[in-house]
């Protein structure tokens, strides 16, 4: 049997080839109403008249498959990223930087065990839950300081009442937080506030354009300094908490 060179089909076969049409297009109307179709060539269409699929045509996609591309096939982009949106995102984000950093210092130095021992008197309680707010004297074992009228931390809200004394620890006799929670709570304190350190550190890269240099050296560098930034103040309070 004759075979076709270019598609590999039977010679006899070549003239029962169907005309090709787009999906969804329609032929040509010609002047006495009657549709003229396109006959693609025979270069472009296997025997039976279907097209050849070129070599990185699109296919479909499963439905399980995501329909984004992935991200390391995209081209960065050459535009400069917008200097005042960048400057804002780095003063906000700084400033919520330095809010969490304050208020992880000091449970992360109770974590690793710079801490002072001992109890600590309920003078006053407003609010209530998130909003709750008490204030007391703390006493430090064996009686070495005290300390009046500082911020107490962790009270639990069945004994938010006047007088209540609870076991507490703080950093130091400068401290101004007893922290009166135990287990867990007292761990969360610091882990969720360095994890927000970390958050604004990643938006500052991303809103100032740090992670849109071309060059991988470049973009390494920007990043590094866009984490250092945060990384420098969560520093700064560890050693104010001391």
């Amino acid at each position: 049997m004759e075979v076709e060179p270019t598609t590999g089909a039977p010679v006899d076969a070549l003239p029962r080839r169907v005309p090709l049409r787009s999906a969804g297009r329609r032929g040509r109307r010609t002047d006495d109403g009657t549709e003229e179709v396109f006959w693609a060539p025979i270069e472009q269409v296997h025997w039976d008249g279907t097209p050849v699929r070129q070599d990185g045509a699109r296919t479909t996609r499963a439905w399980w498959r995501p329909t984004w591309p992935l991200r390391r096939d995209r081209k960065r982009s050459s535009r400069p990223p917008d200097p005042l949106a960048g400057l804002a995102a780095l003063v906000g984000l700084s400033l919520a930087t330095a809010f969490f950093a304050w208020v992880s210092a000091g449970p992360l130095w109770l974590a690793v065990g710079h801490a002072t021992s001992g109890s600590v008197v309920v003078t006053d309680c407003t609010g209530g839950g998130l909003s709750q707010r008490c204030r007391g004297n703390f006493a430090a074992a064996e009686d070495r300081f005290r300390s009046y009228g500082i911020r107490v931390s962790g009270v639990p809200e069945r004994r938010a009442t006047a007088g209540t004394v609870l076991p507490a620890r703080l950093t130091g006799p400068n401290a101004d937080i007893a922290y009166a929670d135990r287990g867990v709570g007292a761990h969360l304190r610091w882990l969720l506030g360095l994890l927000g350190v970390l958050g604004c550190a990643a938006g500052i890269a991303r809103w100032t354009g740090a992670t849109r240099f071309s060059d991988p050296v470049d973009r390494r560098w920007a990043v590094a300094a866009a984490f250092a930034g945060p990384l420098v103040i969560t520093l700064g309070f560890l050693a104010a908490a001391w």
